[in-house]
């Protein structure tokens, strides 16, 4: 069934003779040293003819593996024509196959091919008039069957690149249940058990429906031709998947490509995934939804798809910097959603304001105020959560009794001089037998305006390095 996969490395027939004559000859040495043996047991061997005799038997034996390299030089397979041919390689050094390989009468292809080249139209002549949807197996069969097709080294790597060509979106996988049902992958790659399933078939994508996108695939600027913009509606999305075709940028030139179809069910699945999982926001009417499940009747072909909101930094809740929430020196996180939704000109997704929320209170901008619900909660709880400016540092404690204390604020380089003497203090500590502490404090900022969180992230990061817990707050 596979003559394209058959190539063989044959004995020519006078590389034959003069493999054997040399064997022979090797063979004839061996029984004059058996013969010498004999004498050697009179004792009337010259030592000079033992060593000759040596030098002979390797000398023959040496030129025997050289022969049967030799010998087989002949290679036998199919032409392009289904003919059977054979034709001789002039044997190197190098292994056989590498030379058999490079002969272009061989026709061994290591290289891989495109994904293209596999559909109708390419130089592979692989589909008939009409066809629309091919056997993977058979497919990648084809190369193995059809003596036209040059001999691919790996049969693996025409799956490899039909696979890659899915992935790219040159085309559709389908796997059809046992029940009609089926299952689909664009932009994708099919596990390996339905890989190794001979019923998986490539479909081409005027042909294909979709059963299922992958959410991943409607992340912002991810597919061609989809985002023109950081907002479409869920009906542009509807639309893509309704047969379009889109010019795509090949190398510095543009080519038409056909979206394949899916249903509107389809398509509304998967950008209830996309939404759930943080992929893109959705806006319809009040509703902002981002990192959770889609409430029924949200989701109109009139709703909004946009790139989910920027992340807000935790320091934006302080009272200097979101006045319209504060009141009394407190807030709801309710008031936070409404005064950071007003200031963004949009209705921010629920997921935003309580991720900058907890922000702040791990930061210690904000805390709990009395009679504050647990945090966190959803937005149906919103109201019940009471944030305050979370306290400053507690005053330095006053010296303790008994105790010798040095204050002093030091500059960079005087910190520096201070590490050299250490062992010095440590040595008088040692001498005296009196404990001596260090305690360091370091401030950041000049007291007139909070430095931002993220400055102090990056100082705390630095810091832990020296001593676990060791940080600004």
């Amino acid at each position: 069934m596979y003559p394209n996969a058959a190539l063989l490395l044959c004995a020519a027939k006078d590389g034959l003779e003069i493999a054997e004559a040399r064997i022979r000859d090797y063979l004839a040495w061996e029984t004059v040293r058996d013969e010498l043996k004999k004498q050697e047991e009179g004792g009337s061997v010259d030592a000079a003819r033992i060593q000759n005799l040596v030098v002979n038997i390797e000398k023959a034996r040496g030129r025997v593996p050289e022969a049967i390299r030799q010998a087989y030089s002949t290679v036998v397979t199919v032409s392009e024509k289904n003919d059977v041919q054979a034709f001789k390689i002039t044997v190197t050094n190098d292994p056989h196959f590498t030379t058999i390989k490079a002969d272009k009468r061989s026709r061994i292809q290591d290289t891989p091919i495109t994904a293209e080249a596999l559909l109708p139209g390419g130089p592979y002549d692989l589909w008939k008039e009409g066809e629309t949807s091919r056997r993977v197996k058979d497919l990648a069969g084809a190369f193995a069957q059809l003596p036209h097709l040059p001999k691919m080294l790996k049969a693996d790597a025409i799956v490899d690149t039909l696979v890659d060509g899915c992935e790219q979106g040159a085309f559709v996988l389908r796997l059809t249940r046992p029940d009609s049902s089926f299952r689909t992958w664009w932009r994708s790659r099919p596990d390996e058990t339905a890989l190794k399933d001979p019923a998986l078939e490539l479909v081409l994508p005027e042909a294909a429906d979709l059963a299922e996108i992958s959410p991943e695939l409607l992340a912002p600027h991810k597919l061609p031709e989809l985002w023109q913009c950081d907002e479409i509606t869920a009906q542009s999305l509807i639309d893509y998947f309704g047969g379009k075709v889109i010019q795509v940028e090949k190398g510095g030139y543009t080519e038409p490509v056909q979206i394949p179809k899916a249903s509107q069910e389809v398509v509304e699945k998967a950008i209830s995934e996309a939404v759930e999982n943080g992929s893109i926001w959705l806006l319809s009417g009040p509703a902002s939804i981002l990192g959770e499940p889609i409430p029924a009747g949200v989701l109109t072909p009139a709703a909004k798809l946009s790139v989910p909101p920027a992340i807000i930094a935790a320091a934006e809740l302080l009272p200097e910097n979101l006045p319209a929430a504060w009141k009394d020196d407190e807030t709801t996180a309710l008031a936070v959603a409404t005064a950071l939704s007003q200031k963004a000109g949009k209705v921010l997704p629920w997921k935003t304001v309580r991720d900058v929320i907890t922000g702040s209170l791990q930061a210690r901008f904000t805390e709990l105020a009395d009679g504050s619900v647990k945090w966190p909660c959803e937005y149906h709880a919103a109201q019940s959560i009471r944030l305050k400016v979370a306290a400053g540092p507690p005053p330095p404690p006053p010296p303790p009794k008994n105790k010798l204390v040095g204050v002093a604020a030091f500059e960079p380089a005087e910190i520096q001089d201070l590490g050299d003497v250490v062992p010095k203090l440590l040595e008088l500590k040692a001498k005296s037998k009196v404990p001596i502490q260090f305690q360091v404090r370091i401030e950041l900022g000049d007291g007139t305006d909070l430095p931002p969180s993220s400055l102090a992230e990056q100082l705390n990061k630095i810091l832990a390095t020296v001593k676990d817990g060791f940080r600004v707050q």
